[in-house]
């Protein structure tokens, strides 16, 4: 039932604890003030005036007591009359001392509250206009601000004692939410816990955890290495072999070792988790979309850039993503006849789009394609050239180790396979 209250909440940590924060405390000076309007505020000054009414009416009715009551009574002309009603649309109470003046004093015609100090009466005695002025200080209570204003000050200061208390409380949870980010994304940001015993503890776990999935990647890349060097040796041994061949046997088996060098590069890199490596620095991706694109073209490969828009930096490994585009590139020309790349830089996030021409994937297998070791038929099939199904997989990692996504879809411009790279800044 409170789902549409989501959207007008605050998203982040700080805001949701200052909300926390603020909300009693104005929910408790407002209960407080409202209170003490209504039942003292209201109640002290409609006895004050209903006693200073009764003076009026003796001070009218006797005009020699107007002295000893304190009361400034003279006799006025009709022209002195004001044509309405005085008072400060923000004095409250004198909205109350009106209501009840006019209420318990005879005669009364105008009733003028210019300020905190002064109060003025027109009253009427038969055909005799009389003015009686006052001190305000009789008519209502003249320090009741006083109380909303030391509450009102008390109430910041102790807000901004306890907003800095939760600051520091909060600190080591957003320094842990940023070194999980960053490792997220292939960074390793120097962390240490801090804070409360459940924050320390959520941190200590973190470290395990990121010591572990460290001290796997360096096992698994050992082991990789190793590997590596043992197939290369048999392909070198199969070269050598080859090569006393005739040419016309020859030249088909060293395609096809060639074939297998290939794809166990693919492989090995893909394990190695090179989409981590490097570190990111900042780069001008609309230059380095170009920088590929002109590559390629010099490659032979049918590839132009479609359209670039923006203008800035982003933090990238220039050869982690220059890789994850070659793969995008090295697809759309395997599989069409040209290609189209286009960057767009805006303050959110970075989209770079490879499409093409060819058969595309279909939207049931497009999530599909994106796992290792996979091949589409006949959209993506090994008659096209040397592959294991790791292109995909390559660059959908390498958008990952860059905190963005790999989407696939249908170009609206060539017909064939749109893949994007959102990356948010």
């Amino acid at each position: 039932m409170f789902q549409w209250l989501k959207r007008y909440m605050p998203r982040g940590l700080y805001g949701r604890a200052a909300l926390i924060l603020l909300l009693p405390v104005v929910t408790l000076q407002l209960v407080v003030s409202v209170v003490f309007v209504q039942r003292h505020f209201e109640d002290v000054s409609r006895q004050m005036s209903r006693d200073l009414s009764r003076e009026i009416n003796l001070a009218v009715a006797q005009p020699e007591l107007a002295e000893p009551l304190a009361l400034g009574l003279r006799t006025v002309q009709e022209t002195a009359l004001p044509e309405a009603d005085e008072r400060r649309w923000y004095d409250f109470s004198g909205l109350v001392v009106t209501q009840t003046l006019q209420r318990f004093v005879t005669g009364l015609e105008r009733v003028m509250l210019p300020d905190d100090n002064d109060v003025t009466l027109y009253v009427r005695k038969g055909d005799v206009l009389q003015e009686v002025s006052l001190a305000r200080r009789r008519a209502s209570p003249t320090n009741a601000h006083q109380l909303f204003v030391n509450m009102m000050v008390f109430g910041v200061v102790m807000t901004v004692i306890a907003f800095l208390y939760l600051r520091n409380q909060l600190r080591p949870i957003t320094r842990l939410a940023q070194a999980a980010e960053a490792f997220g994304r292939g960074r390793h940001a120097p962390y240490s816990p801090a804070g409360a015993v459940e924050v320390r503890a959520a941190g200590h776990a973190f470290l395990d955890m990121r010591n572990r999935i460290e001290r796997q990647i360096e096992q698994r890349t050992m082991m990789l290495s190793g590997v590596s060097h043992d197939l290369r040796t048999p392909l070198t041994r199969l070269r050598l072999g080859l090569s006393m061949l005739d040419d016309a046997e020859r030249e088909p088996l060293e395609r096809d070792v060639e074939d297998m060098q290939q794809l166990i590069d693919a492989f090995l890199d893909f394990a190695r988790g090179d989409a981590h490596a490097g570190t990111a620095e900042p780069v001008d991706p609309l230059a380095l979309v170009e920088t590929i694109v002109a590559d390629a073209q010099r490659a032979g490969r049918a590839v132009s850039v479609a359209a670039l828009e923006g203008a800035g930096e982003v933090s990238l490994k220039p050869a982690a993503m220059r890789r994850a585009l070659e793969n995008l590139i090295g697809n759309a020309v395997r599989y069409g006849t040209r290609c189209e790349v286009s960057a767009t830089l805006t303050d959110k996030s970075l989209r770079l789009r490879v499409e093409d021409d060819g058969p595309g994937i279909p939207p049931e297998r497009r999530e599909e394609a994106l796992r290792p070791f996979v091949r589409l038929d006949p959209a993506r099939n090994q008659d096209k050239g040397p592959g294991v199904g790791l292109g995909l997989a390559i660059a959908a990692d390498i958008a990952r180790a860059h905190g963005g996504v790999l989407r696939l879809g249908q170009s609206e411009t060539l017909g064939g396979l749109r893949a994007d790279i959102v990356i948010a800044r």
